[in-house]
């Protein structure tokens, strides 16, 4: 029998119903929730789609939401000065950057440059720090994606990880090691490994939670899981399908990888896994700050 499936679109469903009870509470109080995005891509580009999207994802939550359009030749100077505007701005609840960025523009600094307050997407670097040392703050979307994820297989219950081992393939800044510290704070022994970790086939092996967010496709194979282990695929990649066009897949072998890990295990899939609840993540941030903004509680009183 195989490993039982994490069904990302199915728990970003469940989170965007808490989500849209949060909005319409501090709708009814009067706080405002918008999101702003900033988009710097011309035509019909991935990002634009995406964007458009999350403006429809943004309307059946309740959450009012700004395209701010610019061309694609825009310079940090004019990036700069929007990100500004809305910093200032008391409607403007959540900022965000779509990603590419125009050539010449420093995406890390323009990232240091969003209010922490309003930094949706975990990124400004004060943000990352403050998920380092426990305190409360927008921590990145993908990393809280993860951990949700996790917790939804019963294995972290009110213990937490405490006792469990989690290894975590890949060390960016914004996906693997957020990742391997949100997984610290719920009290797991982690290993954060990257291209040049020697035994690292071991230590997948010796894993009772696996991560993989290298973006390295066929990386995790049936040989290298734990019976029983949870594993979480954060890879997206585009690779040739057997008709020769090109289909989305992660780091994870998947179906092999499903069979070894048997029928107490549990294994998310691409798509339809960490990216589904990536999004959900974001837009929980934007309830969340717009709470924060309001001095408002998170939580139902």
């Amino acid at each position: 029998m195989s490993a039982r499936l994490i069904d990302g679109k199915a728990l970003a469903a469940r989170d965007r119903v808490r989500t849209a009870a949060l909005v319409a509470r501090l709708r009814r109080r009067g706080v405002p929730v918008r999101l702003d995005a900033l988009l710097c891509a011309a035509g019909d580009s991935a990002a634009r789609v995406y964007a458009e999207n999350q403006g429809r994802t943004c309307a059946e939550l309740g959450i009012d939401y700004r395209l701010h359009d610019l061309p694609a030749g825009a310079t940090m100077a004019d990036l700069e000065r929007r990100v500004g505007a809305l910093n200032a701005d008391p409607a403007c609840t959540g900022v965000m950057l779509h990603m590419p960025l125009p050539e010449g523009v420093n995406a890390y600094a323009l990232q240091s440059l969003i209010d922490p307050a309003k930094d949706v997407e975990g990124v400004n670097p004060a943000n990352i720090g403050n998920v380092v040392y426990g305190r409360s703050s927008l921590a990145p979307c993908t990393g809280l994606a993860v951990v949700r994820m996790v917790e939804s297989t019963g294995i972290a219950p009110e213990g937490g990880l405490r006792g469990r081992r989690a290894v975590v393939i890949g060390a960016s800044d914004v996906v693997g090691k957020p990742i391997a510290v949100l997984l610290m704070r719920s009290d797991a022994t982690v290993i954060s490994c990257n291209k040049w970790t020697p035994g690292i086939e071991d230590l997948m092996r010796s894993a009772d939670v696996l991560v993989a967010a290298a973006g390295v496709p066929g990386l995790v194979r049936a040989e290298h899981v734990k019976f029983g282990a949870v594993v979480i695929d954060v890879g997206v990649n585009r690779v040739p399908g057997p008709d020769g066009r090109a289909v989305t897949t992660g780091d994870v072998v998947f179906e092999r990888v499903r069979q070894a890990l048997g029928p107490e295990g549990w294994i998310s899939p691409v798509p339809g896994g960490v990216g589904p609840m990536t999004v959900a993540m974001l837009l929980r941030n934007v309830a969340e700050a717009a709470a924060r903004l309001g001095r408002e509680p998170i939580e139902a009183p």
